[in-house]
């Protein structure tokens, strides 16, 4: 497929995923089994599409690293076993590891709760020409900690900032530090991998009954589905108040993970076609010290 019918396919494929403003968003009216025109019989096609996308991300991160003017953003939150490992190891498959880093982030260090929310991910925001990806990020702010807010007891917050506004204060500044990244050239998208409580427990089970996969599981886990829902409100709070044209949303399906990637993998494409990359431009100094380089290389005995 020609370059500029992937970029168009791959706008089509996203769009219907991307939230931009809050104002009107319900998680109820996201399926997590929703696959467009794709059915089960069409995974092949599906992964066939992924393999067309990685290659079309390969190249873009090419220019982006040669062009090292831009850096990339990708964070993704989801309830357990919603795909994100799988989700990153697939799309970018086919990334140059020199331009690209995954930091995953779990409960804070002692270190980080003498600092800020924020802190601990601001300083492995990407240097430009290269990708970065979160793995959860500052909104388990946002999320776990405001179902659990007996956490924030744990933070050193000053009691007197511990108001009913916490969390409207916490939206306002998380859409503050992503609107600076922005006006700095850091292009910020955001993945909430959408999976449903049915296929989630079908998923946990999967874990339990094979082996190599017990690992991935914690009682953890089980013990959070109880409060499912209050996860599925604090989602769609956090969605509803962070969702930006600068940093948008993509409520991704996650029942079916072959359709999940290629959604994620059509995002990332139209986020970087966006930036209208291109490699460095060659000036007439530049092009006569070339020229005499490869003299000097072909005279060589």
């Amino acid at each position: 497929m020609k370059a500029d019918k992937l970029v168009k396919r791959a706008r089509d494929l996203a769009a219907p995923f991307r939230v931009t403003s809050g104002q009107n968003f319900r998680l109820k009216d996201c399926d997590p089994g929703n696959t467009l025109e794709f059915d089960t019989k069409d995974k092949e096609r599906a992964k066939e599409a992924l393999a067309q996308g990685v290659q079309a991300l390969s190249a873009l991160q090419d220019k982006l690293y040669a062009q090292d003017q831009w850096a990339v953003l990708l964070i993704f939150q989801a309830m357990d076993a919603a795909g994100k490992d799988g989700a990153v190891k697939h799309v970018m498959s086919g990334i140059n590891p020199q331009g690209c880093e995954v930091h995953s982030f779990k409960a804070p260090t002692s270190e980080e709760l003498d600092h800020d929310f924020l802190w601990r991910c601001s300083k492995r925001v990407p240097e430009r020409g290269r990708i970065g990806i979160f793995n959860r990020s500052y909104y388990e702010e946002t999320l776990v900690v405001r179902v659990h807010p007996e956490i924030l007891g744990k933070q050193k917050i000053p009691r007197s900032l511990l108001t009913k506004n916490i969390w409207s204060q916490r939206f306002e500044d998380i859409r503050a530090f992503e609107r600076y990244l922005a006006r700095n050239g850091v292009l910020v998208c955001k993945f909430f991998l959408n999976v449903s409580k049915a296929e989630q427990k079908k998923r946990f089970l999967a874990r339990l009954d094979t082996p190599e996969k017990n690992w991935k599981f914690s009682p953890a886990d089980s013990h959070e589905r109880q409060y499912w829902n209050d996860y599925q409100k604090a989602y769609e709070e956090t969605i509803r108040h962070t969702a930006t044209e600068d940093a948008p949303w993509y409520v991704v399906p996650a029942d079916n993970k072959w359709f999940a990637r290629v959604v994620v993998a059509a995002a990332v494409i139209e986020a970087l076609d966006s930036l209208h990359l291109a490699y460095p431009k060659v000036g007439k100094v530049q092009r006569k010290e070339l020229a005499a380089a490869k003299r000097e290389l072909l005279a060589e005995k």
